[in-house]
């Protein structure tokens, strides 16, 4: 294939789409300052503190509403237009962000501020992430799904690169309250996208009926489809139990090498780089996802992990996190799109509802689990600890595959043996 072809087949769906154009590029600019923020938050929350638990207990209240209201937030997606929804929660973000700013740049913020905002930015998200996952079929339709999804996840990740190291100049250089602030301008970006969207040319899905009862028969739904209870279980467990190693950056940064604002972001931004290589990787690849490449991306992760909780040096580990964000966004990408792709089309806002829970909504129980272990066995030992744990993940999902695989084919071959007597 030639590079002309590789390119147009890697940006397919943004060639082809418009109003996918303008999406793209507008959370592109909006995700650095999401970035900036989060950055930012988690050393606000360190210095106030220094705390591991208390770092883990911020992501838990940053996403514990997802929890609690993200399948409500998957009725809203199926139910209304998703286009005015994001419209609504991304003002909201940008209010969220300016408060935060404000408090900063005043220095009145104490740590229960920043709790109470981090749960605001919750409930926003609960109901932000379902229509969005959900929203990327109506603007590039079903055949080219898991492009859109991959460059996405490029434009996020790329923005991961370049948000946490602008934030560790912008706090060495001016303080932290400018991060934030660039975070509420980000927003108007995105706004602006969804705004000039052409809405004549959107892939209308089939809305759910206002009846009651929908939230339980979404559940009921994907427990009973093989196809979506099985990497939604996979995902559960890996979300929850190893990809929270973004709560020990600052750990690993400062108790490990000793390390301040600059480099916890240029450590941040490593991993961004190997999860945007994932993302590009993925989107050039365009191919329907399968079990077995989630199980082959964990035990990556794993490994990868492991590397990092050997590494002598800061600029090792640095190298170290680019294999665990470029195989972390390949599991991701390949859970979310395996997801979208066998869901019905009325029940895929819940159903995406469901990934921003396990995805989002397993913080509030692996945050705090992993800022308390990483600050009582050091951030090393902790990676060790999630490394092992995703290797056995892959494992498990690759012996089960291949024995669903086996049974498949001596069921086949019964079949065929009836046939022929």
């Amino acid at each position: 294939m030639s590079a002309l072809g590789a390119f147009r087949r890697t940006f397919v769906s943004a060639r082809t789409s418009r109003n996918f154009r303008l999406f793209l590029s507008g959370q592109f600019v909006s995700a650095i300052g999401t970035w900036m923020n989060f950055t930012a938050s988690g050393w606000l929350v360190w210095r106030l503190t220094h705390s591991g638990s208390a770092l883990g207990l911020n992501s838990a209240l940053q996403f514990g509403p997802m929890l609690l209201i993200g399948a409500w937030g998957g009725v809203l997606a199926d139910r209304f237009e998703k286009r005015r929804i994001l419209i609504a929660t991304q003002s909201a973000y940008a209010t969220v962000a300016l408060v935060l700013a404000a408090l900063v740049a005043t220095d009145v913020i104490v740590l229960w501020m920043v709790f109470c905002l981090s749960v605001v930015s919750g409930i926003i998200t609960a109901i932000d992430n379902p229509s969005r996952q959900s929203f990327y079929v109506e603007m590039v339709g079903e055949e080219s799904l898991t492009n859109a999804v991959s460059l996405n996840s490029a434009a996020f990740t790329g923005a991961r690169i370049i948000g946490p190291a602008i934030a560790g100049l912008v706090i060495g250089a001016f303080g932290m309250a400018w991060c934030f602030g660039l975070d509420a301008v980000s927003y108007l970006f995105v706004l602006g996208a969804l705004l000039a969207m052409r809405t004549s040319e959107l892939h209308r899905q089939p809305r759910s009926s206002r009846d009651r009862g929908h939230m339980m028969a979404g559940l009921k739904y994907v427990w009973r489809t093989d196809a979506l209870r099985r990497p939604l279980i996979v995902l559960a467990v890996m979300f929850t139990l190893v990809f929270q190693w973004q709560v020990l950056m600052p750990l690993l940064a400062e108790m490990t090498f000793n390390a301040g604002a600059r480099e916890f972001g240029l450590l941040s931004a490593a991993a961004g780089v190997g999860a945007f290589i994932g993302a590009i990787t993925t989107a050039h690849r365009n191919r329907d996802p399968r079990m077995g490449a989630m199980g082959a991306y964990a035990m990556l992760v794993g490994g990868a992990m492991l590397l990092v909780a050997v590494s002598p040096t800061l600029v090792v580990a640095m190298m170290a996190m680019v294999p665990v964000g470029f195989a972390a966004m390949g599991f991701m990408i390949t859970g979310n799109t395996m997801l979208q792709v066998n869901a019905a089309p009325q029940a895929r806002g819940r159903v995406m509802a469901l990934y921003g829970i396990v995805f989002l909504g397993s913080t509030p129980f692996g945050a705090p689990l992993a800022g308390w272990l990483g600050q009582t066995i050091g951030p090393r030992r902790e990676f060790v600890v999630m490394g092992l744990l995703a290797i056995g993940v892959g494992l498990t999902v690759m012996v089960l595959r291949n024995r669903r695989r086996n049974a498949e084919e001596l069921v086949d071959d019964e079949v065929a043996i009836r046939a022929a007597s």
